[in-house]
């Protein structure tokens, strides 16, 4: 008894030096992370609704491809009420788009819902969806960019895999059009990586993977655009990072605001809980103009994620680019930094 107690206080005395310490990190304002819940696959016939809960579309072509493309792959198209609604730059007002989402899910001839486009604003939105509803009518849920935020927190708060894939409005060219379909239609537990293409180059020269430190490793896989991502700081629609693999990408943020944007993750506690890390396209991520002597991103990058000591690789094929993979937000993932490889360790839906 006297051992047991003895062993108690200096496991406390453990427990409180690690809460004191420095380096140690809570991670602020994230949900505690709940059941895994599988969305049912998408089957040809079924009805995919296209929502919008980020910025407005102004044109009317757009609406006719994204409609004619989700018909070429088998679906019938619902658009939500507000679909077309306009306020200031947003598709509507919050309530519309809101209640858009509420409505699709809960609407039992519809399979799954399609974010049209991004934008901004989708975070507003996420106090007004009704997360009891969602997760008990789970459905297929994706988009990308602005989407991360509506993505992130269905998964944060119902435990529902959603999916990090193109938006309606996006091209949907056949190497994205297979791996959407690999992950949503076909129920495969897919491994992701980019393929070798050399065109009439000696080496390869695009979609190049780039190992910062070497290694494998295993957890949910949690990310998306760095700016919505980092937008959701402490909020309770953030998800529980522990143990987690994070994938981020962004587009047109100068290199001073990537860095910026990795030390809210870093002084929230995000980085040093991770398992892994997976870095996709940084598209127009440049200096700007009159920022001399910048660091590079590949420095900013080895700044942030080579002192965590777990696998990290950049250059998958995700982000604002043409070509991309769909990432199960949620899914329990191995990830191989030397091979630059995802791979789900069970399919994202189900049967």
């Amino acid at each position: 008894m006297q051992t047991n107690r003895r062993q108690f206080i200096a496991s406390g005395a453990t427990a409180a030096a690690f809460t004191a310490s420095p380096g140690a990190h809570a991670q602020a304002g994230a949900a505690p992370r709940l059941p895994l819940v599988r969305p049912r696959r998408l089957r040809p016939g079924d009805t995919l609704a296209l929502i919008n809960p980020s910025g407005a579309v102004y044109e009317r072509a757009p609406y006719t491809l994204a409609i004619e493309t989700l018909q070429a792959l088998g679906f019938q198209v619902r658009e939500a009420p507000h679909l077309r609604a306009r306020y200031g730059h947003f598709a509507g007002t919050d309530a519309q788009r809101a209640s858009d989402v509420n409505a699709m899910f809960a609407d039992p001839t519809v399979h799954g819902l399609l974010a049209m486009t991004g934008g901004s604003g989708g975070n507003r939105i996420l106090p007004l969806l009704d997360y009891d509803a969602i997760r008990r009518t789970p459905k297929f849920l994706g988009g990308f960019s602005d989407t991360t935020a509506l993505v992130n927190a269905v998964f944060a708060r119902t435990g529902l895999v959603t999916f990090h894939c193109p938006l309606a409005a996006t091209e949907w060219n056949s190497f994205s059009t297979e791996h959407w379909r690999g992950a949503v239609v076909d129920a495969l537990a897919l491994t992701l990586a980019n393929p070798k293409d050399r065109d009439e180059h000696i080496v390869p020269r695009t979609g190049r993977v780039h190992t910062l430190r070497g290694g494998k490793a295993r957890g949910p896989l949690l990310g998306g655009n760095l700016a919505v991502l980092t937008s959701m700081a402490g909020s309770p629609y953030w998800p529980a990072f522990d143990g987690a693999i994070l994938f981020l990408e962004d587009t047109n943020e100068f290199i001073y605001r990537v860095d910026r944007m990795l030390s809210t993750l870093k002084i929230s506690g995000v980085l040093q809980r991770l398992n892994g890390v997976v870095l996709g396209a940084f598209t127009r991520c440049e200096p700007g103009d009159g920022h001399y002597g910048t660091l590079t991103l590949d420095e900013v990058f080895d700044d942030y994620f080579k002192p965590l000591n777990i696998p990290v690789y950049s250059g998958a094929l995700f982000g604002h680019i043409r070509r991309k993979f769909t990432l199960p937000v949620g899914l329990d993932v191995e990830m191989d930094a030397d091979l630059g490889t995802v791979r789900f360790l069970q399919p994202a839906v189900l049967q």
